[in-house]
This record gives C-alpha cells, sequence and structure tokens, in this order.
C-alpha cells in the first residue's frame, strides 16, 4: 500500500513528522510504501541514509507550504506546488492509495474533495473523530467539514460513520445518536426534525434519537451526529476541559506531599494515554473516493505513525465499498425539503 503524508502539516512539521514515519516502519508489510510530500532538500536532509537505501520511505517535491491560517480556496489555486495540492493530485493519479496530513483543515477538505470526489450517492464529505470514553469509542461526525448541513449530508454521516465504527473500532451494531438540545422529539430546529424522520425509516439503521451534549461520555451512543459547525465547538470543548481538568489535578496533588504525588504519578500516566486523541491517530474523512485522514494540528510522532495504522485499516477493510453498498440499497425516501 503506497501511503503519502504530508512532511510540512501542522504546528510541530517536519520533525514529529518524519518521526512518525520512522517509528511506523517495524508494523508495515513489505509491500508497504511511505511517500514523504514537501520540500525535498529539507526532508531527505532528516532522513537517515538507511532507510531512503531500504526503499521503504520515497520523497515527492513539493517545495511550497500551506500555513494553518491562509485562507483554503485561494491559497490551493496560488500554491499548486504545496504539499496538500501534490498530495491529492497523487491520489487522483492513481500515484497513492492513501493521503495524510496535520495541516490546514479547509485546505485539506477542499483539496481531497476536488481531486478525489465524492463516493457515488454521497453529498458532502464529513469528518469522523473518534472520542476515547469511559464507556468506550464514539464515533463524532462531522467536526468541521460541513458547517451548513441539510438532512441528507446528517443522514448520510450517521451511514458512513456506522460503517467506520462497526468494521474499523470493532463495535458490531453502533448506536447512533443525533445532536439536539433536548431528547425529546419536539426539541431541535428543522435540519434536526427532518434529519430524525430520514433517520427512523431505515430500519437497518441502529437510530436511538436525539441525544444531548452531556450524552456522548455516558455510553448511550456509539455514533454521534451534527453539522461541523456543532461538532468542530465539541471537540476544541473537550479538549480544553480535558486540558483544564489534568492540570487541576497536577495542581492539586503538587500541593500534598511529595510521597502521595508520587504514588499517583503512574496512574495520571494511564488515564492521560487513555483518553489521549493521538491513540486514535488520524480522523477519515467520510465520503471522499479514496482514504484520506486529516490530523490534528498539534500531532506528534505517534499520531502520525497511529494515523499511518488507521489508514491501512481503512483501506484493506474497504471501507469505501461498505458505504457505496449501503448507500446504495437503502430504502430511505428523500423529499425535495429534506435534500434540498
Amino acid at each position: 500500500m503506497r501511503i503519502a503524508i504530508d512532511a510540512m502539516g501542522g504546528d510541530n512539521a517536519p520533525d514529529e513528522i518524519i518521526s512518525g514515519v520512522l517509528e511506523s516502519i517495524e508494523r508495515l508489510g513489505e509491500n508497504d510504501e511511505l511517500i514523504l510530500v514537501g520540500p525535498r532538500e529539507r526532508i531527505e536532509g532528516q532522513l537517515p541514509p538507511q532507510r531512503s537505501r531500504e526503499g521503504i520511505i520515497s520523497v515527492v517535491d513539493a517545495p511550497e507550504v500551506i500555513d494553518m491560517d491562509e485562507p483554503p480556496i485561494e491559497t490551493l489555486r496560488k500554491k499548486r506546488r504545496s504539499s496538500i495540492s501534490v498530495m491529492a493530485k497523487m491520489a487522483k493519479m492513481d500515484q497513492a492509495d492513501a493521503v495524510i496530513s496535520a495541516g490546514n483543515t479547509g485546505a485539506c477538505i477542499a483539496a481531497f474533495q476536488m481531486r478525489m470526489r465524492n463516493l457515488p450517492r454521497v453529498n458532502r464529505p464529513g469528518i469522523a473523530v473518534v472520542f476515547p470514553t469511559f464507556e468506550g469509542p464514539v464515533t463524532i461526525c462531522d467536526v468541521g467539514a460541513n458547517i451548513a448541513c441539510k438532512p441528507i449530508n446528517l443522514y448520510q454521516y450517521a451511514a458512513m460513520s456506522s460503517i467506520y465504527s462497526r468494521h474499523v473500532l470493532g463495535i458490531e451494531k453502533p448506536r447512533i445518536g443525533l445532536m439536539s438540545i433536548g431528547q425529546e422529539d419536539a426539541k431541535g430546529n428543522e435540519v434536526v426534525k427532518r434529519t430524525r424522520e430520514l433517520m427512523r425509516s431505515d430500519a437497518n439503521m441502529n437510530f436511538i434519537g436525539n441525544i444531548e451534549g452531556r450524552d456522548i461520555f455516558r455510553g448511550i451512543c456509539d455514533v454521534v451526529v451534527c453539522d461541523g459547525f456543532v461538532g468542530n465547538v465539541i471537540l476544541k470543548l473537550t479538549e480544553g476541559v480535558i486540558e483544564g481538568l489534568f492540570k487541576a489535578i497536577q495542581h492539586e496533588l503538587g500541593q500534598e506531599r511529595l510521597r502521595l504525588a508520587m504514588k499517583f504519578k503512574p496512574v495520571m500516566k494511564r488515564i492521560y494515554k487513555k483518553y489521549d486523541y493521538n491513540e486514535y491517530g488520524g480522523a477519515p474523512l467520510l465520503g471522499v473516493n479514496g482514504t484520506a485522514l486529516i490530523c490534528h494540528g498539534a500531532s506528534k510522532s505517534r499520531t502520525i505513525k497511529n494515523a499511518i495504522m488507521t489508514s491501512k485499516e481503512y483501506h484493506t477493510k474497504k471501507i469505501n465499498d461498505k458505504i457505496i453498498e449501503y448507500l446504495a440499497k437503502t430504502t430511505v425516501r428523500i423529499s425535495d425539503e429534506q435534500g434540498s
């Protein structure tokens, strides 16, 4: 499998990206190839010589870089030789089986959708993030690809995320919840109400109804569906709460005797690792005609390593084929009002 990685994407590029690529080598098969995309001289200067000779890692030159704060569409037009643009083109030309980036999210979504196109019957792609919770992993879609969703988009996110949860996370029959401001049917805006009708009309969908934000961590559902605006707020808020909580605990332990604080240190490490997003690697862009993962801008080497392994699993288990098959068989009727 040929996996292209944006060497210049993220706050810690290229050092952490290259380190993650090197760390993943021992877990790859003999037919796997990792393609680092970015300024050739800079990347090759940081690669151990023996790795290049082994043929596992190759470099594709992309001298331009899209910064995190640049406007996606305009920048993609100007920087046609950027690492994100080159990667997307490689996927289109069948020169890469998967693409991974921790760079500008908007640019990644625009480039991947424009070059790779959407799967049949998929209207808009969505980013699916896995939340590690005490009750098990919860997949949330969308978290930023589409901030103005229609009912058909949310219904398709439910279908695609359910397939991902089942075949990648190993949850046999994922329970799907629709994010709203209350569990009652009367709660929510018109888009939420019409989406609920679509989900309920699909007998193959394990839809449990409306959920509220606090339900994500209660073990009520395995998949959460919402528009990209709400999903992104949930994602960033959760990151902030977890970070603040750990700081508060560390501060309180620091006020205790050193001996007591040292006893809690290994426990804190275990908890942090269990609920750390880096363990799940990148978030798949569900609905594009290929395998595309978008990683957190602050990704470390293990994030990239795990993203590489996730891309292999996504590709090997033919998640896109399963999505196409599901949407082709659905008997759900989409009215003009729900799909427009």
